[in-house]
């Protein structure tokens, strides 16, 4: 026995380099002659294709093949070295084939136009195959799945129990370089709320980098301050900072219990203001007038550069959004001391000199809005080798850690201060991939150009050479690729992650902000691992599921409101146009018309007059100098999106208490001790109309809910209910039909001007009167189909929404007082009342400027 071991062991069991495939064949031609035997009995000896199964094919014409190869060879898709083709025939290479070309080359910035200057995202061509397309704020973008515009049942499934991606290359990002004190006097002038309105805590952990805020865009210099859009600004942690501007700071940065500390050695810091691409020119040009301002008074300089088209942003919703992330991202370099987690309800514990090295381990323990800075490998290479039972045993503990075949760089925690040193030191020395650790760029260094990935090409060869070496066919040839492509491109990526739950933990969400050279080596792994992906539309309908405004549909203030609303008029003006005048359905407003609020305010909502005294009024307003207030309200109106705004508005009308709590920090005085104050009881409820007459309007948004039945669309009218019609849905017996107004009065109730606007008509007849109900705002989001909530978005004139809640108030018992507010919602198209409970986000929440 031991001497049949002993001639086993010399014998090599491993496969010959090379193998015969003649020899092979003849080794086992018994076989093959039997296999063959076998399929001629079945086919009875008939190898013809059957006639059901031929398709048609241009193989018996060879020209148009040829054709088009002449065309892919002379445009250097196929062998540029057969391209002798005359300049004429390149003209005739069709557009589909250039732009595919030009869509396939992986610019190091900048995006792909077309011939009118319309930007084209890197994922272009994967979304032009699955989405419908729209050309919108330069760029052409998936407007939503292809199909009629339903499938939300499904979206928001895969929200709550899987995972959904965005491409949301269009958010331009803004820098600011300069002091650290000119930039902030910089964002107090054009944000609110303004870094200083925050805690002393918060706004340490959002200085030193640690988290992100967002607030609200607004112009500089203009009188009544009008808001440009909601953005996200972050600020470069000053660790990375000072470790960039001077090599030495290597030895100040001392890991202790997982976290950098370092001492700030320079004010001067740089700064990202992210904004979405229909609000970028504005915003632009009022960061750099506040950036002008602040450099006239202080003597200090201050750059304000564009990053357009040198950073991308894909952002991952859903419940399994954080695994998908522990499957996709392997950092170059991780901590193994987990004492760095900060508490999920606490951002203070990061202090304004430290900067965490987050690990994708416990989602738990990263804080709401927390902006974590990674390099990481490239997606297309890295494979999660973890098998599942490991999975089930390990629970929460990192997918990372258990990559096999890795060769990553991992830092400890040393006791010694000096070995520490020699480590760094032997880091700064050695070399990984080929370039340096240290040496790497930051993503906050992107104007000085970053690495782009490695091609496909090259990525599927050296997959191709690896597995003919693991069936030991030939010798491999991916060494000589890698020599010629380490000096060009990287194997390696800067990221920056962003946790995009609010801070009530409402919805899960993540922000990858990578190169925009790097965005395809992202995009297909992310898809191929789980993510579904998203357009606007869809995307809409989850910003309505989880009760977050969606710029710009939920944002009437500001002028990417009105841009938006007027490209969909025209297109559904050309759409209507081309349908027979029978089948042309009813036209109604597409933007709505906010200015007949102040007529609402005027006039009602108290009970209605006789037809004659309206006409009577009516021409008195038409020759009146009340008619040019009415042509310039687009800028006697507001949105109050923060409890501070609401509470100066509600100061200005002394006498007259109203009913709204904006929402206060101090628990002390609750909204239920507010709804049983006697001493609020029948105060200035009569003086309410005549006192805003004139005055600057306010608008709040709502959160509306069906009481019984109804279906809120977008743009329906939410109207001032009566005390008689809230019984009607109320009482025990049902009501059929409810409050319904007549077909005419539908077709009335407004009315587009020769000048294109629509203002809102007064009833005439008696029957249209009795059915009127004044209109106290609109509602911008409807319900999503397919969703449990069946909640609609809604902005209403706030002392209209108080007049209304102090008359129900005072009909019914102290105990028997509720929080929401009775209205009416009518579609546009529909001659139907819905009752609907109105509930004021501002009384719930301090701020309301997050947006998804």
């Amino acid at each position: 026995m031991a001497t049949d071991g002993h001639k086993r062991s010399q014998v090599s069991s491993a496969p010959p380099r090379k193998l015969s495939v003649q020899k092979f064949a003849e080794a086992r031609a018994t076989e093959l002659e039997t296999l063959h035997t076998i399929v001629t009995d079945r086919l009875k000896n008939d190898f013809r294709s059957q006639r059901s199964k031929r398709r048609r094919t241009t193989a018996y014409d060879n020209q148009a093949a040829k054709k088009r190869s002449r065309k892919k060879q002379k445009h250097g898709v196929v062998d540029q070295s057969n391209a002798f083709l005359s300049e004429k025939d390149d003209k005739n290479v069709p557009r589909r084939i250039r732009r595919r070309a030009e869509l396939k080359m992986n610019l190091e910035k900048g995006f792909c136009t077309s011939g009118d200057g319309t930007k084209r995202l890197r994922t272009h061509v994967w979304h032009a195959k699955r989405f419908t397309m729209t050309k919108l704020w330069g760029y052409y973008l998936p407007l939503g799945l292809q199909g009629s515009g339903r499938g939300s049942r499904a979206v928001l499934k895969w929200f709550k129990a899987g995972v959904l991606a965005h491409d949301a290359s269009y958010h331009v990002a803004m820098q600011l370089e300069g002091k650290e004190e000119s930039l902030l006097s910089v964002l107090r002038m054009v944000l609110v709320p303004s870094p200083s309105a925050r805690s002393e805590e918060i706004t340490r952990s959002i200085i030193s980098g640690a988290i992100y805020d967002t607030a609200m865009l607004h112009q500089f210099g203009a009188p009544c301050s009008t808001p440009i859009a909601p953005v996200t600004y972050m600020w470069r942690p000053t660790c990375q900072q000072d470790k960039d501007n001077d090599a030495s700071a290597v030895y100040n940065c001392v890991i202790s219990n997982g976290l950098e500390v370092t001492e700030r050695s320079s004010t001067f810091r740089h700064l990202w203001v992210w904004i979405h691409a229909s609000a970028f020119p504005a915003g632009y040009d009022a960061l750099k007038l506040a950036c002008q301002k602040e450099m006239e008074e202080s003597g200090s300089v201050i750059k304000c550069l564009s990053l357009e088209g040198k950073l991308a942003k894909l952002e991952i919703m859903g419940s399994k959004a954080f695994q998908l992330l522990q499957r996709t991202l392997c950092p170059v370099t991780r901590s193994k001391d987990h004492t760095w987690a900060l508490n999920r309800h606490s951002v203070a514990e990061a202090s304004d000199d430290s900067h965490s090295k987050y690990v994708l381990e416990n989602e738990e323990d990263i804080p709401s809005h927390a902006v974590m800075s990674l390099r990481v490998k490239d997606p297309r290479v890295f494979i999660d080798k973890r098998k599942t039972a490991n999975a089930a045993e390990s629970g929460s503990a990192s997918i990372l850690a258990d990559v096999q075949g890795t060769e990553d760089k991992e830092h400890f925690v040393y006791e010694n201060i000096s070995e520490k040193k020699e480590v760094i030191l032997s880091l700064m020395g050695s070399e990984a991939e080929g370039t340096s650790m240290l040496a790497e760029k930051n993503l906050w260094d992107v104007n000085r150009g970053i690495s782009p990935p490695v091609e496909e090409t090259v990525i599927c060869k050296e997959r191709y050479d690896q597995n003919k070496n693991l069936f030991c066919l030939d010798e491999s040839s991916s060494r000589v690729l890698n020599t010629s492509t380490n000096l060009q491109c990287s194997r390696s990526c800067p990221i920056l992650l962003l946790k995009n739950n609010d801070r009530r933990g409402m919805h899960n969400g993540w922000s990858v902000i990578l190169p925009l050279s790097w965005v395809r080596a992202f995009w297909i792994p992310l898809i191929s691992k789980g993510a579904n992906v998203i357009g606007l539309r869809e995307k809409h309908w989850i910003s309505c599921d989880v009760g977050l405004p969606y710029f710009p549909s939920d944002f009437p203030d500001c002028h990417a409101y009105l841009c938006l609303k007027e490209t969909e008029s025209a297109a559904s003006n050309v759409k209507d146009e081309l349908r027979p005048p029978t089948q042309r359905p009813l036209r109604v407003p597409i933007l709505p018309p906010w200015n007949s609020i102040q007529v609402s305010l005027r006039e009602g909502p108290t009970k209605m007059q006789n037809a004659e005294t309206f006409r009577l009024e009516d021409a008195v307003r038409n020759n009146s100098s009340s008619n040019s207030e009415c042509e310039n309200y687009d800028v006697t109106y507001f949105v109050a999106r923060t409890s501070f705004s609401l509470k100066n508005f509600l100061n200005e009308f002394q006498g007259c208490k109203l009913r709204l709590r904006p929402h206060v920090t101090d628990k002390s005085t609750s909204f239920t001790a507010f709804m049983r104050d006697e001493s609020n009881l029948g105060h200035g409820q009569n003086g309410i109309t005549k006192f805003s007459y004139n005055h600057k309007l306010c608008f709040v948004r709502v959160f509306l809910h069906a009481y019984k039945e109804g279906f809120f669309e977008e743009g329906a009218v939410v109207c001032a209910p009566q005390l008689t019609d809230i019984s009607l849905w109320t009482r025990s017996e049902n009501i059929d039909g409810g409050l319904q107004v007549p077909q005419s009065a539908v077709r009335s109730y407004f009315k587009e001007q020769s000048s294109g606007k629509w203002e809102l008509q007064l009833p005439g007849d008696t029957i249209s009167r009795e059915s009127h109900r004044w209109p106290i705002g609109f509602v911008t989001t409807g319900f999503v189909r397919g969703s449990k909530k069946t909640v609609a978005q809604a902005f209403c004139e706030a002392v209209l929404l108080a007049h209304i809640r102090g008359e129900q108030w005072d009909m019914m018992p102290i105990k028997r007082r509720r929080k929401e507010i009775y209205v009416l919602v009518r579609n546009l198209r529909s001659s139907a009342y819905r009752l609907a409970l109105a509930t004021i986000v501002l009384e719930d929440q301090e701020e309301d400027v997050e947006f998804l």
